[in-house]
């Protein structure tokens, strides 16, 4: 650490007073030649995953890149964030006020599986193992994280089951505590229905996130789901 704070030219309690986190700061620090160039970094590097020095990365490929190509990556994330819709009926992502899969005839309706989030409907759809419609709750409960269930959409869920066409609702939630602490939840909230209630068999080690699982696994445990009361005594 002395030879380090000599070649940084910093004295040895110099490094004691700016501590571990604010050296690492300190180490990391760019000096840039564009405050646009320093902008567009800060910006990119708010991105999950992303760190400065990608972001610098990335933002010196778009520099490199055809002032039409930036303008459409432009355009198209400004359309994204201004555009995208959530459907009326299961909450998923959408580009119209119903998506695809619930307004397809040739779906199940009958059949409800719910799910954390949208990335959790792309993986199931990927099996093509299931032919239902989908509910999205947008998260799962956590009071770690402050989140309840009021945050997440369970009433819209419980509406949703008032219509005597559907038949069965499956849990497809990540096996980690916070997906158990929502299942259990879901289960008290749904067992006056006259419904089948089923969970994802658990193949699915504890602790795994439902979106990468491998297509087969996810399938099967679709196929092979088990009614949730028996779920946790098997």
């Amino acid at each position: 650490m002395h030879a380090f704070s000599i070649a940084m030219g910093l004295k040895p309690i110099a490094i004691r007073q700016i501590g571990f986190c604010r050296l690492s700061d300190y180490l990391y620090h760019m000096n840039f030649s564009s405050k646009l160039l320093e902008d567009a970094v800060a910006e990119f590097a708010k991105l999950p995953g992303i760190g400065q020095k990608t972001a610098l990365r990335l933002v010196l490929h778009l520099l490199n890149q055809n002032k039409g190509d930036v303008e459409k990556f432009s355009a198209t994330i400004s359309k994204l964030r201004n555009e995208i819709q959530f459907c009326q009926v299961c909450l998923n992502i959408s580009d119209h006020p119903v998506c695809q899969i619930c307004a397809s005839h040739k779906r199940d309706h009958s059949m409800i599986c719910v799910v954390e989030d949208t990335r959790d409907v792309m993986a199931i759809e990927n099996t093509n193992q299931y032919n239902g419609v989908y509910h999205v709750l947008g998260g799962l409960i956590s009071p770690m994280d402050g989140i309840g269930p009021t945050d997440l959409e369970v009433d819209s869920l419980v509406e949703r089951l008032k219509d005597k066409d559907v038949k069965e609702v499956i849990f497809a939630l990540s096996a980690t505590m916070e997906g158990d602490t929502t299942l259990f939840y879901l289960d008290k909230r749904l067992k006056n229905f006259d419904i089948t209630i089923s969970t994802i068999a658990r193949g699915i080690a504890f602790g795994g996130e439902l979106e990468y699982v491998d297509e087969i696994t996810l399938g099967r445990s679709i196929v092979t789901r088990v009614p949730y009361i028996n779920s946790f005594s098997k």
